[in-house]
């Protein structure tokens, strides 16, 4: 069983993703120091200049230096897809957890809330509530983390409902440990894999929802380096300096790609049904 899964994990496709991620969070770490230029230098005399020497992918409006932007606009989405997958995660599975276990009521209850916020489109829902809080990192990550959660909350909550019945449960049960030790000893650990899955799908959606927002002036606030707001930059000169959005929606594009082909592999490799003989 261990050799399928080896080799699922080591398909292109994984190995791209791989890849793709490390390349993304080496940036947004480093991006200070990988950045030629600060991000907040304006050169007027090269506004909207082609990519060449000195601007290595051009400069955007006011003279900005598009790779500075680029590099550390995946600082921005890093910070922001992380905390709301986090937050998310940790509300989610906890409900989730919760609703499984106890069931009736209780389960009946948080379903029904699960529904409700099922029932609005999740980007729509963060769009209300941006534009209502205002644009701020933190805002973003509280709108993304409030309409997130409801997928962690399902799939634990049927994951529990699976794993509840077994011998390993009812002997613990049997020697006296209660509903939170149980959960968090042995529910929770056996249901790590597909929520883990459901994570790294998480992140390029959430990558995908700040650029979103961003795009529509209800993201990071005016001035801080984006791939969401550049590419919104760049709309205006798409005749005249095509590479002002060209740049940051290849990154964008590659980040997104690359997570949903490492989380294929994820879910392949842990998925009893694709492996091999």
């Amino acid at each position: 069983m261990s050799g399928p899964r080896r080799f699922r994990l080591q398909s292109w496709g994984a190995r791209f993703g791989l890849a793709v991620a490390c390349v993304w969070v080496f940036t947004a770490l480093f991006a200070p120091w990988l950045s030629p230029h600060s991000p907040d230098t304006i050169d007027l005399t090269r506004e909207l200049a082609r990519p060449g020497p000195g601007h290595l992918l051009g400069t955007g409006e006011n003279g900005i230096d598009v790779l500075t932007h680029v590099l550390h606009g995946a600082r921005v989405s890093l910070e922001v897809s992380f905390f709301a997958v986090l937050l998310s995660g940790v509300l989610g599975i906890t409900l989730g957890g919760i609703a499984g276990y106890a069931g009736g009521l209780v389960d009946e209850g948080l379903m029904r809330l699960v529904d409700v916020l099922l029932a609005f489109p999740g980007i729509l829902l963060a769009l209300f509530i941006t534009s209502v809080l205002g644009p701020s990192l933190a805002n973003v990550v509280f709108a993304l983390s409030f309409t997130g959660w409801t997928g962690y909350a399902r799939l634990t909550r049927g994951q529990v409902l699976t794993l509840r019945e077994r011998d390993y449960v009812q002997a613990a049960r049997a020697l006296g440990s209660g509903p939170g030790r149980i959960l968090l000893r042995h529910l929770l650990p056996n249901a790590a894999g597909p929520l883990l899955v459901q994570a790294t799908f998480a992140l390029p959606g959430a990558i995908v929802a700040e650029a979103s927002l961003s795009f529509l002036g209800l993201g990071v606030p005016p001035g801080t380096p984006s791939w969401g707001a550049l590419v919104d930059q760049g709309t205006q000169y798409l005749l005249v300096a095509p590479h002002v959005a060209l740049f940051p929606g290849i990154a964008l594009a590659v980040t997104v790609l690359g997570f949903n082909l490492l989380g294929d592999a994820l879910r392949d490799a842990m998925d009893p049904r694709h492996q091999g003989p």
